[in-house]
């Protein structure tokens, strides 16, 4: 898969809150993520903290997405109970699966 194509199946698996082990076949075994609030070093540590505490109740709507040959960025509408704010998430890969997530907002929103 392109780097659009597995960003866009991560959202998918993300925001659906569902069967979160399907994660496992997307991201590779030197996967990182950074956030406002979270940070992760692996895969596995990861998708143990989403399956204690899975995402629910979250929408998103895509406003913009960019891609080159092993990265991908997508902007979108975060919308949560009562927040609702602009996210960016770069997805860059290696091999054929995401190894690094970053995820940018403003986390005031949620104050």
């Amino acid at each position: 898969m392109k780097a659009a194509e597995l960003a866009l199946k991560y959202l998918e698996v993300f925001f659906s809150g569902e069967n979160l082990d399907e994660l496992k076949s997307l991201l590779a075994d030197n996967f990182s993520f950074a956030g406002p609030f979270y940070q992760f070093s692996s895969a596995d540590s990861y998708i143990n903290s989403l399956q204690a505490d899975p995402p629910k109740g979250m929408k998103y709507e895509i406003i913009k997405l960019f891609e080159d040959k092993n990265s991908a960025c997508i902007i979108y509408q975060f919308t949560k109970e009562n927040v609702s704010t602009p996210m960016a998430q770069l997805f860059e890969t290696e091999n054929g699966k995401l190894n690094k997530i970053v995820l940018i907002f403003d986390s005031k929103d949620f104050e």
